[in-house]
């Protein structure tokens, strides 16, 4: 049987097994199992696990590079403290939650990622260069003061955004606790609105 998406339909498998059962329980045969394809579907599309789950974290790092673009439309509309609120909440996602916790959870994963090239907590450090790049876009607006520190607003604002979603056994935080902590960071530097 031909199966159209392979990498797609492997991805998606693999989420759904890593939101159900956790980063411990992610393994070739969980995801093949949950995908409903031979255990060596996989290994012909990848050379092992661990390229697997590298591509499916850099397959996340384009989306939010995507949403960057997104976000940036939005400067200068809106309020700044929704905006970010609401980039933070879909950042924060649960699949994303869940794929920073394997990161850590994997030794060989971190490796892999370091080959491709990329650094830090990948998905956490694109989510601060998008919050980054949006700061950044409002500061040019004149909505945040022109002396910002947005090196340090942004990895403030994420961190503390992952701290509010990482607990993956409780609900997901209000949106109103999270406009709480987005304008508790970023009050000093916000500028009221232009009449």
């Amino acid at each position: 049987m031909h199966i159209h998406n392979v990498r797609g339909q492997l991805f998606e498998a693999a989420e759904r097994v890593l939101l159900r059962d956790g980063p411990d329980a992610l393994t070739s045969r969980a995801v093949t199992e949950e995908a409903n394809c031979a255990k060596g579907v996989l290994h012909r599309h990848f050379t092992d696990f661990d390229a697997f789950l590298a591509e499916l974290v850099l397959d996340r790092v384009r989306g939010v590079e995507e949403q960057t673009t997104t976000l940036c439309a939005a400067a200068g509309t809106g309020s700044v403290v929704d905006n970010l609120a609401d980039a933070l909440q879909d950042l924060f996602g649960p699949v994303t939650v869940a794929i920073v916790a394997l990161i850590t959870f994997r030794d060989g994963l971190r490796a892999r990622l370091r080959e491709a090239g990329s650094t830090g907590i990948p998905l956490v450090v694109q989510g601060a260069a998008m919050i980054a790049a949006y700061l950044t876009a409002e500061r040019e607006w004149g909505r945040l003061a022109g002396d910002a520190d947005i090196d340090t607003l942004a990895p403030t604002l994420v961190g503390a955004g992952h701290m509010l979603f990482a607990d993956r056994a409780s609900t997901p935080p209000q949106i109103a606790a999270v406009r709480k902590m987005v304008t508790t960071v970023i009050v000093s530097v916000l500028r009221p609105p232009q009449s």
